[in-house]
């Protein structure tokens, strides 16, 4: 679905990372671990197509026809739309709402929990329920590879547990390349996990070999091979260059 080849990006004289190679499949999911400021948000903004400053070499190369959504940290509710305008946020924009779109629009609301809370301004929600409409409004898009940027990252351990289950049922029929700085999430959603880090601090950023978990997601963390996983990714994240 989506091949990159030697993706290098320098602002002046510092490279960010480079030489990036990744694939990604259809009805896959692949999680991106890394420290802050390694790049990790920025790699998804150019597979997003979105204006990036910098010099960029290499190639990002997307299969004819794939459509791409984007789920980021902050959930971007525009507080003066209802929550269902929200969800289909691209009908309003463009003069596309309708009976159908509002419809559409209501039952993924319902299928993320939130239809008994359509009454409600944006202001009155939770950080979790916000982040269950804007999870709505991704779907809403019917893309075909669905980048989610720490979108669980800021809601308490509970709602962070739930909205993952949630997401990752909602997402199985679509590809998902999710970055977040928690192991543990990665371990229990992901088919495959990639660490993109710096061995030094002046040096640019690479990716690590992937690191694939066994068994079905969302993952329990029941299994003793699970937590070594995790000291595994806790150890390759902390890695620096010897000397």
């Amino acid at each position: 679905m989506v091949n990159i080849q030697n993706l290098s990006l320098t602002f002046g004289d510092q490279t960010l990372f480079e030489r990036i190679n990744l694939s990604l499949h259809k009805k896959e999911w692949v999680s991106l671990l890394g420290s802050s400021g390694v790049g990790k948000s920025t790699l998804l903004r150019l597979i997003a197509g979105i204006n990036t400053p910098g010099s960029i070499q290499g190639q990002i190369n997307v299969e004819p026809n794939v459509r791409i959504a984007w789920l980021p940290q902050k959930d971007t509710l525009y507080p003066w739309l209802s929550i269902v305008d929200n969800v289909q946020l691209y009908a309003v924009l463009y003069g596309k709402k309708s009976s159908k779109t509002i419809e559409q629009a209501k039952l993924l609301l319902d299928k993320v929990g939130m239809f008994s809370h359509l009454h409600k301004a944006c202001s009155q929600l939770s950080g979790g329920q916000r982040q269950r409409v804007a999870l709505a409004r991704t779907l809403m898009q019917n893309a075909d590879l669905i980048l989610l940027d720490e979108p669980f990252s800021a809601l308490d351990a509970i709602s962070r547990h739930q909205l993952q289950n949630l997401a990752y049922e909602l997402l199985q029929e679509k590809s998902v390349l999710l970055v977040t700085h928690d192991p543990q999430e990665a371990l229990r959603l992901s088919q495959r996990i990639l660490v993109l880090r710096s061995l030094h601090p002046n040096k640019s950023a690479t990716l690590s070999a992937p690191l694939i978990p066994t068994g079905k997601a969302p993952r329990k963390f029941d299994q003793a091979n699970l937590w070594e996983l995790q000291q595994h990714l806790l150890q390759t994240l902390s890695a620096k260059e010897a000397g």
